[in-house]
């Protein structure tokens, strides 16, 4: 069996200041954002998404409200179309990435 090397001490753990990883750094931006402006530029770099949820939102809510009404078949319309709309979003999701992983393979050299 070969032996082990001789260890080399290590800089003591610092619980107050965040570990440094190489090649990593924890923020891009120069500045956190806030929820608000993180938002806002999601929404803008694919406004299909919150588009889709509104609208998942919405089949549900007024199937909901046929339903409490009795009006089972336009209920069941209304919970077919919120099923869509899911997959709207899903698939606006997945273009999104898809957009944005194309986009950062064409920035790198």
């Amino acid at each position: 069996m070969a032996t082990p090397g001789p260890m080399t001490p290590e800089a003591p753990f610092e619980p107050s200041q965040p570990p440094v990883i190489e090649g990593f750094s924890p923020s891009v931006y120069s500045n956190p954002e806030s929820f608000k402006e993180k938002f806002l530029r999601k929404t803008r770099e694919n406004p299909m998404v919150p588009i889709g949820c509104l609208g998942t939102a919405a089949a549900l809510t007024y199937g909901l409200y046929c339903f409490h009404r009795g009006q089972s078949q336009r209920s069941q319309l209304m919970m077919r179309t919120r099923i869509a709309a899911q997959g709207f979003t899903v698939a606006a999701i997945l273009g999104g990435l898809a957009v944005s992983a194309m986009k950062s393979r064409q920035s790198k050299p």
